[in-house]
């Protein structure tokens, strides 16, 4: 069936039997496609994100950053900042409160404010909080900073020469095998089987090199935060943010403080895509509030978001794939090097995830695989989604390509041959125990009629050239356009891995109010606009069959519900709201027990359900309604979930259960190419994609859409340039940074298939993260289909195509 979500996307939803709501007579409850409650607001403008915080007393608070990438700092100055009216603090290093000066997601490693030597461009040296924003940032371009430039680390060769400069001195968690260099900020090697035997029984062998430019989450709504000083001595700071409690753990030990003195609460979310997942002005507003004594807010322009967030990490990825002429693979063998840049941030995660992930959604026995990540000058790369995976996927989908071709196979037909399936072993050992439809996914989006050719002449005879390569820029009235077309599947992983405690924390109230029963759901998950809120008060209408939930502000005077990242929050914190809420509605047919039991024999006998405002028999017979079981009786339960456990991989072998779920998604790409000024027009970006269960099913296609279009982004556009000489960034701005607009997003048909995960809650499957991986190389693959060229680094270019 169709469901056309807008007049530039489409999709399909394919839908499996299933029992969880059925006979229900509560609206809004899971499979519905109920509206976002923020919906409205945001597209209205209406919505407080938190760049629009505010209050009375606050003061304004602004970062100076560096201007060179490696150098000693000798001196810093700040008579004249300070001496300037209006000014109410500065800080450097020395101003910290406490001997915990450092911070960082894994590793502990980044300076709350640079000291001795600065690592990047952009990095935090100074605060000033003035009373007005320009007078912070004029008071903060007083203070004189003498720095010693060093020589910069850019890339492998630079960081691991023997006589490579040490991006940190005295590391001390290195050692020969695992991690050979300081410069390196994590290995991990994966081998199975024997890789170069079955090369030699290889019929064809094909290799390839690959370079992934660096990306930028490109949130629209900035880093910003407001922090305001308690009675207690603490603080409470009210920020956007993806991951409360992680921001907690970091912040409270610079401070000097308590956790529970320090609380957060979590304010409208403009976007986030990883780049929320590590700190950015968190800790320097609470220090200026805390000096200070008065609020402080500090909201990043565009220019300081380039710096004040990380980035996709860029790779470099050598691949060699082999086969038999029958088209089964036999081996492959890959090296992926990613630049973490300055500060280790998420590369130890992202270097598991590109290694475990490196084959792609594949049958091969014999793998001989290393990933790393250097620490560089360039700027702190981290999360960002896919995690390690969209550089995998685009290496190993262009060698799969190049492959058919050498084996004269369709490039669909030789992927389908060797798909994994369910029961397949991954090359960590792990066995895939869910529905891997991965041939199925392929056969859909190959069978999707093509959309159809150009007309390029309208009424008039005059070309639209907003449907042309180049559009609006009127650079083509079809000369030289030509047709492509190309596919490509991914494999990514759901919720984090390698035996990380991954939990989360859900506390549900019941109670009457005017006479009507309301849950309200109170958990710590950061809303970024994956839906979430949405999600958990169908899951609440669902299990506890009220209409009315209210949805508590996100903040940490509840358990963490761990990060909105790694397609989780829907996994975990829905599940932690799906069993507080079976708790509750235990409790609420224990108090009708004990009130109406002797009425009624059913409340004994029968299997009892809420619905509809009442508690129903499994027949369908109401007892009596939720309200009247309650009367005066509040219910309060706070519980946590977990998935099943996952293990570190072996360090040498890469072995090991390290991940709770994959997900699957593949694209079709249909581009033009105009050959002869090297523009290209996505015409369509079909995909097809297995969410296991669709409790949401508009928001489910949303997120395929928009996972697909940054996938798009980065194919022909999208890249934080970085200068190899200096290693700063020359193109912090949108001016110069470019992201899909409307005009350059394509038709998105999506096909949702609906294959239940027995180990998850309702058999879903994290979305949010898939579609981003196999877009990319889709439509690489296409421009390929119509250029002939072999195009093997993101983002294209015209020159690219063009040999100018």
């Amino acid at each position: 069936m169709a469901d056309t979500t807008s007049p530039r996307a489409s999709s399909s939803v394919t839908r499996t039997p299933t029992s969880l709501t059925q006979g229900s007579t509560t609206k809004g409850g899971i499979g519905e496609s109920t509206l976002r409650p923020d919906g409205i607001l945001k597209v209205t403008g209406e919505f407080a994100y938190s760049s629009d915080l505010w209050h009375e007393a606050m003061l304004w608070g602004y970062t100076l950053r560096s201007t060179v990438a490696h150098a000693e700092i000798r001196s810093i100055d700040t008579s004249e900042a300070l001496a300037t009216s209006g000014v109410y603090a500065v800080l450097t290093y020395d101003d910290l409160p406490t001997e915990v000066k450092n911070y960082g997601l894994e590793i502990q490693d980044t300076p709350v404010l640079a000291h001795g030597k600065v690592r990047h461009h952009g990095e935090p040296v100074a605060l000033v909080a003035a009373d007005h924003p320009e007078t912070a940032r004029r008071a903060a371009a007083k203070i004189r900073i003498e720095y010693a430039d060093l020589p910069v680390v850019t890339d492998e060769a630079s960081a691991t020469a023997p006589d490579a400069i040490l991006v940190h001195e005295g590391r001390d968690d290195h050692h020969s095998g695992h991690v050979p260099h300081p410069n390196v900020v994590h290995r991990q090697p994966i081998v199975r089987g024997d890789a170069d035997a079955a090369a030699a029984r290889a019929d064809v062998v094909v290799r390839g090199e690959y370079v992934f430019g660096m990306q930028d989450q490109a949130f629209l709504g900035p880093e910003s935060g407001l922090a305001v000083p308690g009675e207690d001595g603490g603080v409470d700071l009210y920020v956007a943010t993806q991951w409360l409690h992680s921001d907690l753990r970091q912040i409270a030990p610079v401070l000097g403080l308590p956790e529970k003195k320090v609380r957060m609460t979590l304010s409208g979310v403009g976007g986030a895509f990883g780049g929320r997942e590590d700190l950015s002005m968190q800790i320097h507003a609470c220090l200026l509030a805390l000096r200070t004594g008065k609020p402080v807010k500090i909201v990043y322009n565009r220019f300081e978001s380039f710096f004040g967030h990380v980035h996709r990490h860029p790779a470099k990825l050598w691949y060699e794939h082999g086969a038999t002429r029958d088209g089964k693979l036999t081996h492959v063998k890959c090296r992926i090097v990613l630049d973490g840049g300055a500060y280790a941030s998420a590369s130890p995660a992202v270097v598991g995830n590109a290694a475990s992930l490196s084959i792609g959604p594949y049958v091969v026995e014999d793998v001989a695989i290393e990933a790393l990540a250097l620490y560089t000058n360039n700027p702190p790369c981290g999360a960002m989604r896919g995690f390690g995976a969209v550089q995998a996927c685009f290496a190993y989908e262009a060698q799969m390509d190049k492959v058919a071709a050498e084996l004269g196979l369709d490039p669909v037909e030789f992927r389908q041959r060797n798909a994994m399936e369910q029961g397949t072993v991954m090359p960590t050992g792990q066995p895939v125990d869910s529905p891997a439809p991965v041939a199925e996914l392929l056969r859909r989006v190959k069978s999707r009629p093509l959309p159809p050719e150009r007309q390029w002449a309208v009424a008039g005879g005059a070309a639209d050239v907003r449907a042309l390569p180049g559009g609006l820029s009127n650079t083509t009235h079809g000369e030289g356009v030509v047709r492509g077309v190309g596919y490509a599947v991914g494999i990514k992983n759901v919720g984090f891995s390698e035996g990380f405690d991954d939990y989360s924390t859900a506390r549900v109230r019941m109670e009457v109010i005017n006479g009507e029963a309301v849950a309200t759901v109170h958990t710590a998950m950061a809303e970024v606009g994956q839906g979430g809120v949405t999600v958990h008060a169908q899951i609440a209408r669902t299990e506890l069959g009220v209409t009315q939930v209210t949805i508590h502000p996100a903040d940490t005077q509840v358990g963490s519900a761990g990060s909105t990242s790694a397609s989780r929050q829907t996994y975990m914190t829905g599940g932690a709201v799906r069993n507080t809420c079976e708790a509750v509605r235990e409790k609420v047919l224990e108090i009708g027990r004990r009130k109406f039991g002797t009425y009624h024999p059913a409340w004994a006998t029968a299997e009892l359900l809420l619905e509809g405002g009442k508690v129903v028999t499994d027949g369908g017979e109401a007892l009596a309604g939720i309200a009247e079981v309650l009367e005066d009786e509040a219910i309060d339960l706070e519980l946590e979930f977990r998935h099943r456990p996952t293990q570190a991989f072996d360090l040498r072998t890469g072995q090991g259960n390290g991940h709770v779920q994959y997900s699957f998604a593949a694209h079709r790409a249909v581009v033009e190419v105009d050959t002869e000024l090297g523009l290209v027009k996505v015409v369509e970006l079909a995909c097809a994609q297995d969410v296991g269960k669709a409790l949401n099913p508009l928001s489910v296609v949303g997120q395929i859409q928009g996972g697909t279009t940054q996938g798009l982004g980065v194919a022909v556009m999208e890249e934080i340039v970085v200068d190899p000489v200096t290693a700063k960034v020359r193109n912090p701005s949108f001016t110069d940074y470019l992201i899909p607009t409307i005009l350059d997003t394509p038709t998105i048909p999506v096909d949702v298939l609906e294959l239940a995960d027995e180990h998850a809650p309702y058999g879903l499957r994290g979305i949010g993260e898939a579609p981003t991986l196999s877009s990319t190389p889709a439509v690489l693959a296409a421009i390929r289909n119509a250029t002939g060229l072999e195009l093997n680094k993101t983002p294209i270019r015209p020159e690219h195509l063009t040999g100018s």
